[in-house]
């Protein structure tokens, strides 16, 4: 299986070409077969052995295909190098340069996208675990309709989303209706949350349309961790004369890490490398890694430069979440 997806990443990248590419494409499908009839001519002890192979095929060719060969590609296009502006077809030549000019001229939008989106994941865990807490231990029959009104947004395109947000920020918009009216200008102005009277085209705005965006991919772990609590345990730390806080920290928030930690995850690393919302609700002082990849892919053609971005954003990504997961103990969490 491993020399087939092997075999995979080398046609779908074209590290093999012409009669060697006929060559290998024979020799994976022979291997298929051959294991195909090995299970079919063997008896059941091979049957049995073979069971958990056939069962991984799938998604080892799906991963190959769709995510080992496009990688290798991006690899290869990152040491690449370009003749002009206009040479679409950039040649191998192993350019490392690329890497150290993604890190000097963009430093402070890989900085700002993780500024960014590490402020929104301490947001959405402040807003979803009280709100994923009060659904699985207080919800009671409203429970699901409770959790189909989270997951709601998500049947509206995330672009309109993001628009929407641009309008209710906007100058003459809603919120700056209210807070005028509160007189809260000169305390959000204090808070560094609006610039000379505005909301869009602030960090803020950034933060905000990221951490609604993404909430829900918080609250519902949360909740999955939540609602597989035994309350008996509660009822118990309880009988044994603790508070309630202390119930709460000793019993609910360490059994409930693990849809933290996912949470975590599922909200940090798409909203690194979200651009939407830098777009739309941003400035050029606010611009974020995701919008520079794209500018350097669709409007410099900057193929190598933008490819060897990517890959720096998936390295730095990499590296926090491990030193997260260690951070968690995600060894101990079940």
């Amino acid at each position: 299986m491993v020399l087939v997806a092997i075999g995979v990443v080398a046609l779908a990248a074209d590290l093999i070409t012409g009669a060697l590419a006929v060559l290998l494409f024979g020799v994976m499908i022979a291997s298929v077969v051959g294991i195909i009839w090995v299970a079919i001519m063997g008896g059941i002890e091979t049957r049995r052995a073979l069971a958990p192979y056939g069962l991984l095929k799938p998604g080892i060719l799906w991963l190959s295909l769709f995510f080992l060969a496009p990688l290798w590609a991006m690899m290869e296009m990152s040491l690449s190098s370009k003749k002009s502006r206009f040479d679409f077809s950039p040649s191998f030549s192993w350019e490392w340069g690329n890497y150290s000019r993604a890190l000097t001229d963009f430093g402070p939008q890989f900085g700002r996208s993780f500024l960014y989106a590490g402020i929104a994941t301490i947001l959405t865990l402040l807003i979803g675990y009280p709100l994923a807490y009060v659904i699985a231990f207080r919800g009671g029959k409203y429970r699901s309709l409770l959790l189909g009104l989270i997951a709601v947004p998500f049947f509206t395109s995330y672009l309109i989303r993001t628009l929407a947000w641009q309008n209710l920020l906007s100058d003459s918009g809603p919120v700056i209706s209210v807070l005028e009216t509160m007189k809260l200008e000169n305390l959000m102005e204090w808070l560094h949350i609006m610039d000379n009277g505005r909301l869009i085209n602030t960090p803020a705005a950034v933060i905000g349309g990221l951490t609604y965006n993404f909430l829900p991919f918080m609250i519902l772990p949360i909740y999955v961790s939540l609602e597989k609590i035994d309350t008996r345990l509660i009822d118990a730390s309880m009988d044994l004369y603790t508070s309630a806080t202390g119930a709460f920290r000793r019993v609910v928030l360490p059994m409930s890490l693990p849809g933290i930690f996912a949470g975590s995850l599922l909200v940090f690393i798409p909203a690194a490398g979200d651009f939407v919302n830098a777009k739309f609700l941003g400035s050029p002082q606010t611009t974020m890694i995701g919008s520079s990849i794209q500018d350097q892919f669709l409007v410099q053609l900057n193929y190598p430069l933008a490819a060897a971005m990517s890959f720096v954003l998936m390295a730095i990504i990499t590296a926090s979440v491990l030193v997260y997961a260690k951070f968690m103990g995600t060894e101990d969490l079940t």
